[in-house]
């Protein structure tokens, strides 16, 4: 387990230290932020988009954010003397923190009422929280680089946030994700993720919960429907990567992105904080395995966007829920990437590039030789069979 310690930044944002097992217990001087920060400011708002249905959050305040600054500026790099940063400690494993720059928060609430008769012009205070959890200290890094151990530190950090998150009045849906790479449009190098906690339940998670929990009513097992999948693929064989005792990897069917990968537990369960340790520690395994096939596919390395799914908190749709990675990368070739341009993004009707038959052969087929110096080694549970297909 993890020790996890919290402290406060010089505005209040809470900041907390999530160390790896071997770890020695930190000296209290350095949890003290000695910086002269501004307050924090009020929260944004929400409106209510009468045409979709959605809503969407307005963050005028993010426009002085801190964009792509040199190494020895970075804000999630080890304070030093030259560069006080958002973490006051000379070093750390892992770390959480308020963002300084919110889209939802700081405060928590629930988002406006909305009539019988929805009309045009509700708005309201944009609750919610919205964190930043940097991996790791190394600058240069990347979560494909980290330990197990460390990454199995991350998985704590993602379930101990998700856990506590989730209590907080208002909130409806916790998501924990990392942007990759500049294709992306990542404004910080240093290798870290996000974890939102949003008062409303977001399109993309209402359309999966409403088609999930119309799937569970329609069954007679009560099954989830991601389970169902997942049995379907592991069936089926050619668009699985790999196999564990309790989370395997595919690409969907009907992927919609050049390069995507669902990671699945088998074990129907909402979200990361009811992953049981061992299942926590074959994720750690799996994910990096997962994350270094990617990389190796190309001469450079990977963008992508990871996201967690987790069950929403709406008791309408949580049964129906399970936690799930969907794992993208807008990359169809070493020298170009799709551009959502208007099928995709005026009408969300997606075009793919590539087959998920062909991309999933690519990623089984990585040899282990290319797995990058220092990194995890490839899950040991990958079917055989699989692996035997591809050589």
């Amino acid at each position: 387990m993890s020790r996890i310690t919290s402290t406060r930044l010089a505005d209040s944002r809470e900041l907390i230290y999530f160390d790896d097992p071997a770890t020695p217990v930190r000296e209290p001087e350095s949890l003290v932020d000695h910086r002269t920060l501004p307050s924090r400011g009020e929260p944004g708002e929400v409106r209510y988009d009468a045409l979709s249905g959605d809503w969407v959050a307005v963050a005028a305040h993010r426009q002085s954010r801190t964009h792509l600054p040199p190494a020895d500026q970075c804000p999630l790099c080890p304070t030093t003397a030259a560069n006080p940063s958002e973490i006051p400690a000379p070093d750390y494993d892992v770390v959480v923190f308020e963002n300084r720059f919110p889209s939802l928060g700081p405060t928590a609430g629930d988002v406006p009422e909305l009539p019988a008769v929805r009309r045009h012009g509700i708005k309201g205070a944009a609750h919610g929280r919205c964190e930043v959890i940097a991996f790791t200290p190394e600058h240069n890094g990347a979560f494909a680089k980290l330990s197990e151990t460390r990454a199995r530190t991350v998985i704590e950090a993602w379930a101990q946030r998700t856990e506590a998150l989730s209590g907080l009045p208002g909130v409806q849906q916790v998501f924990p994700f990392e942007n990759r790479g500049a294709d992306i449009g990542v404004t910080l190098h240093h290798p870290h993720g996000q974890i939102y906690a949003y008062p409303y339940l977001t399109p993309r998670a209402a359309q999966l919960g409403a088609v999930a929990r119309k799937y569970y009513d329609d069954v007679d097992a009560k099954e989830t429907l991601a389970a169902s999948l997942l049995k379907a693929e592991r069936e089926d064989g050619s668009r699985m990567i790999l196999e564990g005792d309790h989370f395997s990897a595919y690409v969907p069917f009907a992927a919609r992105w050049p390069l995507e990968v669902h990671l699945v537990p088998h074990r129907s369960v909402p979200d990361l904080a009811g992953l049981t340790g061992e299942e926590r520690d074959e994720l750690a395994t799996v994910y990096l395995d997962l994350l270094n096939r990617l990389d190796a596919l190309y001469p450079t390395p990977m963008p992508y966007i990871s996201a967690w799914y987790q069950a929403p908190l709406d008791p309408a749709l949580r049964p129906a829920g399970q936690l799930h990675l969907q794992l993208t990368s807008p990359r169809r070739a070493a020298d170009k990437l799709k551009y959502l341009a208007g099928s995709e993004a005026a009408m969300g009707a997606f075009i793919n590039d590539t087959t998920p038959e062909a991309v999933a052969e690519r990623l089984r087929s990585v040899a282990r030789s290319s797995v990058a110096p220092g990194s995890a080694a490839p899950t040991q549970t990958v079917s055989t069979t699989l692996e035997g297909s591809s050589a």
